[in-house]
């Protein structure tokens, strides 16, 4: 990365911007003329590319509605991974022995570059493949996650999908044992699970087991699921109530294999327990850690920024939020920002989640989502054409403290967009709500994600294809939208609003600090408590978070300010001539792209303007 652009994300000088018009920048009618040809023919090739990859990820052809494959799980061995690696790159000499990048137009040159960049990436993922076991991240472990996709993303339409989501369940005991055995290579490679994950793994793994069928009570989170999903079926009429009958004794029976199967994964975890790691246990501590550690930055700021700048960047921006805090405190008649969080505190005490406090979250939640989205129109010109809705994180991955998420619609739209809360432990100040729904739904990641999977026109890979600075950096500049729309409904949720934009600067320091400068975990819990003001609970959850995840959190706040450092650039170079619909049509009408592609873009979009 150029020096210049350190310097500009590490200065502070860019706030929100006022909003203007244009449209998004169009290649000159010659230059089209010529390249037309050669775009169809570099789409129809990624396309036919993108279909051989998707027959390699069954998971991922579900989650596009595809249903062959729909009966398997994605293969997780360390062949089929090298596999897949030499196919990314055998597919890209074919692309470059294939076409003329010089003879593409600007939009089919970023889908090329895109293709050839993903094969780089995906070398770059391999290399860190026996840091990363199965069973080692918080957010991503086998054992919760097999699950959550057949909850959460493996719908139920028809016979057809019905019977493949019986396939998978049958599956679930050979992935867990593959993923044992790898996690078991790992750690002969000297990569142990933190003990916190340990126990996460086993607390998970026996809450899957528990109730019915395995034992009298409540009914387990798979049984409840395949049972809703197939009445809905006999409802419908798709499905005779004898062939459900005969289609549940068949789920009944793969559930309750699934007790000796996480059996194994609670015994393996067992036996880890009294050696398992905890102190100082990020990347640092693991074997070529630090190279591991610049990888994974580099994947998720797709920026060649160092620990140590962006652990410079964070200190700064920690500076000037605290500083605009201030000032918003003095707006309320409050002396500092201190003063600000005591009084909502003593306004709003946490008080552990019940049933009606959940409700009146939820209800409140998506009321202010559906306003969000009534606003948009002055400000975007691509809009969410899909449902979008809050729903409580599934029983058997809540945790007090969790971090929300969201997912995106299916290309259809029959499944609709989602973010997920978690409603357990103490409750929030309520006004941090309003902020979390910008980032994770509107104008956030529901509403990004809606847009992406609509794409027309370009290659299809670009529809699922992201960047976690790029998706996380226009999360949090959503934030900032709200603001600028006038979504908030008081100074409280503005004042939120920057609690969030704190929280994502003191992740720079917290992540840096773990992974490069040996921060203990207890060192990044008190510094996310007494800087990064979050409650013990969630401090406690999201730090164990960015250690088995290693430089994730960096993204959020790397990638929106080089999105306001670029959308500043553009207004001062257009003036009049600035526009921010055709702007955030840049930005999110053509997919998640790296940074350093974004800029570029950007760079041709003021020319084309000016």
């Amino acid at each position: 990365m150029k020096p210049e652009m350190r310097a500009s994300l590490a200065a502070i000088a860019i706030g929100l911007m006022l909003p203007a018009h244009a449209a998004v920048a169009q290649a000159p009618a010659s230059t089209a003329s010529t390249s037309v040809s050669e775009d169809a023919r570099l789409t129809a090739f990624l396309d036919a590319e993108f279909a051989e990859w998707v027959k390699q990820q069954p998971q991922l052809a579900t989650r596009l509605g595809i249903k062959e494959g729909g009966d398997r799980w994605s293969d997780i061995s360390d062949e089929a991974a090298l596999a897949q690696l030499n196919w990314r790159q055998d597919s890209v000499k074919r692309m470059q022995a294939q076409f003329d990048r010089a003879k593409l137009s600007p939009e089919a040159q970023v889908n090329f570059d895109i293709w050839a960049l993903e094969a780089e990436r995906a070398a770059l993922s391999n290399a860190n493949r026996v840091q990363r076991p199965p069973f080692y991240s918080r957010l991503y472990s086998v054992h919760s996650q097999l699950p959550d996709f057949l909850v959460n993303t493996h719908g139920v339409a028809d016979a057809t999908d019905l019977n493949n989501y019986i396939a998978r369940l049958r599956g679930i005991p050979a992935v867990l044992d593959l993923a044992i055995a790898r996690t078991k290579a790992s750690e002969a490679a000297g990569v142990n699970p933190p003990k916190f994950q340990i126990e996460t793994i086993i607390s998970g793994s026996e809450k899957l087991t528990t109730g019915a069928p395995f034992s009298p009570g409540p009914d387990a989170a798979l049984w409840a699921d395949v049972k809703a999903k197939t009445a809905a079926l006999v409802k419908s009429g798709k499905l005779a109530q004898a062939d459900a009958d005969a289609h549940l004794a068949q789920a009944r029976e793969a559930i309750l294999a699934l007790q000796p199967a996480y059996g194994r994964v609670i015994a393996w975890a067992k036996s880890r327990l009294a050696t398992a790691p905890s102190g100082r246990v990020g990347a640092i501590s693991l074997p070529d850690g630090a190279q591991y550690y610049a990888n994974e930055l580099k994947l998720n700021t797709t920026t060649d920024l160092t620990a140590d700048e962006i652990h410079a960047i964070g200190r700064a921006e920690v500076a000037r939020i605290e500083a605009a805090q201030d000032a918003l405190a003095r707006q309320a008649g409050l002396k500092d920002r201190n003063a600000f969080y005591a009084e909502r505190a003593r306004l709003y005490p946490p008080r552990p989640y019940d049933d009606a406090m959940r409700t009146e979250y939820l209800a409140t939640a998506n009321a202010f989502v559906a306003k969000t989205r009534a606003m948009l129109a002055p400000y975007f010109g691509t809009l969410p054409a899909y449902g979008i809705e809050v729903v409580r994180e599934p029983a058997f991955s809540e945790v007090a403290g969790g971090a929300a998420h969201a997912s995106a619609p299916s290309p259809d739209g029959s499944r609709p967009a989602r973010t997920y809360v978690h409603l357990v432990g103490d409750s929030e100040d309520p006004a941090s709500l309003y902020t979390l729904m910008c980032h994770e739904a509107v104008p956030g990641h529901n509403m990004q994600g809606d847009i992406q999977v609509r794409q027309k026109g370009g290659p299809k890979f670009r529809a699922v294809t992201g960047y976690v600075a790029f998706g996380e950096g226009w999360g949090l500049y959503a934030e900032a939208m709200c603001k600028e729309m006038g979504a908030f409904p008081d100074i409280a949720a503005d004042f939120m609003r920057l609690d969030a934009e704190l929280f994502r600067a003191a992740r720079l320091v917290i992540d840096t600090g773990i992974h490069a400068k040996g921060w203990t975990e207890e060192e990044a819990v008190t510094y996310l408590n007494q800087t990064g003001r979050q409650p013990p609970e969630t401090a406690r959850s999201e730090v164990r978070r960015y250690i088995t995840l290693p430089g994730q959190a960096t993204g959020y706040k790397i990638g929106m300010l080089k999105i306001l450092e670029l959308r500043g650039k553009a207004q001062a170079a257009l003036g009049a001539k600035f526009d921010i619909k055709g702007f955030h049509d840049l930005l999110i009408a053509s997919g998640s792209q790296p940074l350093s592609i974004l800029e570029r873009r950007v760079n041709d979009w003021i020319a084309a303007k000016s």
